[in-house]
């Protein structure tokens, strides 16, 4: 059943034939149970509990169905074995009475499944907006990864990325706002925008994360009218081409993994610079570095997510030493891989929102590589 239909049904867990048959069979365990044990206690009134149960499972037409074949079947059963007329009444009444409660019940709950269910779609579409569905492509790269906010049901948290195939190659950005929840949310917005305008304006990598820091202090400015705090955003960007190498600015984040030939190393950017909505304190201004990334070489970048998870005795998570082991892994299961061990030595749940990427060049899948 498709999306829309789904909706004007009513969201249900019970199809038609699974209706029918289960209808079927608790009447006749019930009736017969009743007819054959010849005791005091009677269990024809729990068929009553029937349409409650539909309800909760069910459609409100199929809720309907059950409430009237249960009146039904009360009704026929308790004349045939010659009730008191006022018992068969007030049986007849308490079970359409139990009907009719569970029909308003199961409006109730259809009704909150199609608030819920719009809801997810919205927060669906709000997702496609800020971070873009993995893999993507550009005529130079393919980046692939995982995104995971760790707020419960949550669809976008505070780390962000994109990538903009822009004139001057492609430029990739990955960050982590200060905090969680709503505000940091508004803040991955602002800088996001500003990244997907500035990427094809800006000749240089500098300029476009000079306008990421004006995007940020533009939002901390308007946060102190409404009272929120002022949020820092560390980031990377980078700008790769059709040469051998990637032009990077480093904003307080975690410098990128190059993998190659069974190695895994962390590149050396330097000292890395301030975060965003932190340059007017900086006594330098921001500088680009430039590094080798030959072909069938993998990048792989990170949020703190990562790098900071800790097991249960406090020890960090050991990323460079996992990404040696996986350096034969092919890139798009290397996210996969560092998930499923990274939530195997924290023993839960991540503590905080994971954003993984890795990036290898285009060339590489005409070649052969992996």
């Amino acid at each position: 059943m498709t999306d829309d239909g789904q909706r004007r049904r009513g969201l249900s867990f019970l199809s038609t034939p699974v209706f029918v048959v289960g209808l079927a069979v608790v009447t006749v365990a019930v009736v017969g149970l009743d007819a054959l044990t010849h005791t005091s206690v009677r269990l024809l009134p729990l068929l009553i509990f029937l349409p409650s149960i539909v309800s909760g499972l069910g459609t409100v037409w199929q809720t309907f169905i059950a409430s009237l074949w249960t009146l039904a079947v009360v009704t026929t059963t308790l004349v045939y074995v010659d009730t008191a007329p006022a018992d068969t009444v007030l049986a007849a009444g308490f079970t359409a009475m139990f009907g009719a409660l569970s029909l308003v019940g199961c409006r109730y709950r259809v009704r909150r499944e199609e608030e819920v269910h719009r809801l997810r779609s919205a927060a669906a579409a709000l997702q496609r907006l800020i971070v873009r569905p993995l893999p993507l492509r550009t005529g130079d790269t393919v980046v692939d990864g995982l995104y995971q906010p760790v707020e419960e049901d949550a669809m976008v948290g505070g780390d962000l990325y994109d990538v903009a195939p822009s004139p001057y190659g492609t430029r990739l950005l990955i960050g982590d706002v200060q905090g969680k929840g709503l505000p940091a949310i508004g803040t991955a917005l602002a800088v996001l925008g500003s990244f997907r305008e500035a990427a094809y304006r800006e000749t240089t990598l500098t300029g476009l994360v000079e306008a990421l820091e004006k995007a940020v202090v533009r939002q901390n400015a308007f946060a102190a009218h409404t009272g929120e705090p002022e949020r820092l955003v560390t980031a990377l960007v980078l700008g790769i081409g059709r040469g051998l190498s990637v032009d990077a600015v480093n904003c307080g984040h975690i410098a990128p993994y190059l993998i190659r030939d069974s190695q895994a190393r962390q590149v050396d950017l330097g000292e890395p610079g301030v975060p965003l909505g932190m340059a007017g304190l900086a006594p330098e201004p921001r500088r680009c570095v430039r590094f080798a990334f030959p072909p069938r070489a993998t990048l792989l970048l990170c949020t703190d997510g990562v790098t900071e998870a800790r097991d249960q005795r406090g020890r960090f998570y050991p990323l460079e030493e996992r990404l040696c082991a996986w350096a034969e892994e092919p890139p798009e299961r290397l996210a996969a891989a560092l998930d499923a061990n990274l939530r195997d030595f924290t023993k839960g749940a991540p503590r905080d929102d994971i954003a993984v990427l890795t990036l290898r060049r285009a060339e590489t899948d005409h070649h052969g590589g992996s």
